[in-house]
């Protein structure tokens, strides 16, 4: 049932596809006789960051109550992979948050390491979190560039894209992609490295790395900037917590949480690297978080490439997993067996049960993946960050103005497709 609650005041209406007793409860017994006005904010906005919408309660410009609505870009992934052997999967989590696809891929791939035990050489741990700090600066800069432009400055958009732009060159240099290139794979990365990429992420470091005052040179300290973020969208620290929050948002609220620290994986112990926190909890902490982790994400960068070595394996050698070298297939029988068997069969897994997380560059994203015991999982499931930000939105919301909306969604860093999975 589709119903229009009409405002008093304006007459003007807002479509809730659903009985008005759902309604009720969700939003004031004010928004249900007119005293305050319903308003759709998506899922066609701008600012919303993909197709978001959001019903609004308002008193004026005083946003009362929020409800997100989401699934307008769900595409059944999950469902999708169970129906894929689990190499054949990896292409799928590229899809999902669109931004960061190097993280999906690694969630997917940890697990099914996890699951199989697969062993993954040093070398290619090392390339890993390359990609993966990479990565994470590349998504940052959306982040920044659509959040200061959502508030009037366009000119943080333009340069953001501009550095983003060469992190891309290096992702398809690598893969052959400029966004989805399911580089890695379960066992370690798709390929080695070609002889450029050394070069070409040494001089993006050196470029990258006094971009970063130029950004703080613009809003840090400007103060329709302080105005615009400064005690507005404010999560405490166990609101946060109670609500699922992870990542910049949850260390904007002052607690100390990386999966990468807390609980490491791709021998992210042995970096040295600071978690940034926030101190109020608000938009103008959570975008100083973000800022610090993309000094943090070169100075892993700058341990990493010292560490590369530019020889040795860049996958597992265990040939029950692992597709064996082009160059052995016109040598060894046993080879062309086993790439036979890997590109129409896969491998089996054990009927059993594993979840791992990371830190991507949204929060926490974690892999629950069960096997059958043969090539295919019974069942995939994704924990992201998107989903349970979007959540915590209403809590975010409540009591600020409506201009205040369009700070608090850009300053959480949603990807829709991380969240309709």
């Amino acid at each position: 049932m589709v119903t229009g609650i009409q405002s008093r005041e304006t007459g003007t209406k807002a479509v809730w596809e659903g009985s008005l007793e759902e309604l009720r409860g969700l939003v004031t017994e004010r928004a249900m006789t007119g005293e305050t006005m319903l308003l759709n904010m998506g899922p066609h906005h701008p600012s919303t960051h993909g197709v978001l919408r959001l019903l609004l309660e308002l008193d004026g410009e005083q946003i009362v109550t929020c409800l997100p609505d989401i699934g307008f870009l769900h595409t059944g992934i999950e469902k999708n992979i169970e129906d894929k052997t689990y190499e054949k999967g990896v292409p799928l989590t590229d899809r999902m948050d669109y931004l960061s696809p190097m993280s999906n891929n690694m969630a997917f791939c940890l697990a099914v390491e996890k699951l199989a035990e697969v062993d993954v050489p040093e070398r290619a741990r090392i390339i890993r979190v390359i990609c993966l700090e990479l990565a994470r600066i590349a998504s940052h800069m959306v982040w920044l560039g659509t959040h200061a432009l959502d508030m009037g400055a366009m000119s943080v958009f333009l340069y953001c894209f501009r550095e983003r732009e060469h992190i891309l060159r290096i992702f398809e240099m690598i893969s052959g992609q400029r966004m989805m290139g399911s580089y890695l794979r379960p066992g370690g990365v798709w390929r080695d490295l070609p002889p450029e990429f050394y070069k070409a992420v040494t001089d993006f470091i050196t470029y990258f790395e006094p971009k970063v005052d130029d950004y703080e040179a613009l809003l840090t300290r400007n103060p329709i900037w302080l105005d615009r973020t400064q005690g507005v969208g404010i999560l405490e620290p166990e609101v946060a917590l109670a609500w699922g929050v992870t990542g910049a948002c949850l260390r904007g609220s002052g607690v100390n949480w990386d999966v990468r620290k807390a609980m490491p994986y791709s021998d992210y112990d042995t970096y040295d690297f600071d978690v940034p926190l926030g101190e109020h909890g608000d938009v103008y902490d959570r975008f100083l978080c973000r800022v610090q982790e993309v000094r943090q994400s070169v100075r892993i960068l700058k341990q990493a490439m010292k560490r590369l070595p530019k020889k040795g394996p860049f996958r597992s050698d265990n040939r029950k997993f692992v597709p064996p070298p082009r160059r052995e297939l016109g040598q060894s029988m046993e080879a062309v067996i086993h790439h036979f068997k890997l590109w129409t069969h896969g491998f089996d897994a054990p009927d059993e049960e594993v979840y791992v997380s990371l830190e991507s560059p949204r929060g926490e994203i974690g892999c629950y993946l069960h096997g059958t015991g043969g090539n295919k999982p019974r069942r995939v499931h994704f924990k992201t960050p998107s989903f349970m930000h979007i959540s915590a939105l209403p809590v975010m919301s409540e009591g600020y103005l409506l201009a205040d909306m369009i700070a608090i969604i850009g300053s959480v860093d949603i990807v829709l497709g991380d969240c309709d999975r």
